[in-house]
């Protein structure tokens, strides 16, 4: 029943600074959003019995990606005049929820429908399995993901460089 009451909260939670995140005009307050996105989702995981997945969202995303997006957010200096103008963001949103609901419905409907078989958690979310997962069958999604990320680093530290030299 507990974990039943934990997991609605979460799931709300998750959903509500997702939504949020989205919303806020403020790249700051964005980023804080998306913070208690990474929290709940690793509750989620916590739930599921997976300890060190818990862990890795808490450190590695909550911990230190969100500290780097912060402080390119705060590198940057984002000025209010410079945030763009979105007089109808609230209806884009409310559009593309009503746009997406329907393959929602239609992706629960589908996954309701299968049978599945029932779960070995024995050893879901160990360091051991999530390791020899990740560096078997992921490594080359695994390393497109750190060229992507040093590369959107690079990026930015170019840009801020370029607005110091404008001022």
């Amino acid at each position: 029943m507990l974990s039943t009451v934990l997991f609605f909260i979460l799931s709300l939670s998750c959903l509500a600074s997702a939504f949020a995140m989205i919303y806020f005009r403020q790249p700051i307050n964005s980023a804080l959003s998306f913070i208690i996105t990474l929290l709940s989702t690793a509750g989620l995981f916590a739930l599921l019995g997976g300890s060190f997945l818990f862990l890795v969202q808490i450190i590695i995303y909550a911990g230190a990606v969100v500290t780097l997006i912060l402080f390119i957010i705060m590198f940057l200096n984002i000025k209010e005049e410079n945030l763009p103008d979105e007089p109808y963001k609230a209806k884009w949103i409310l559009f593309m929820s009503l746009l997406i609901s329907p393959f929602t419905a239609i992706m629960i409907s589908a996954v309701n429908s299968m049978h599945f078989l029932p779960l070995h958690l024995e050893n879901f979310g160990s360091i051991k399995d999530v390791g020899m997962e990740l560096f078997k069958e992921w490594v080359l999604p695994f390393e497109m993901i750190s060229i992507l990320l040093l590369i959107a680093l690079i990026g930015v530290v170019i840009l801020a460089k370029k607005e110091k030299a404008h001022d």
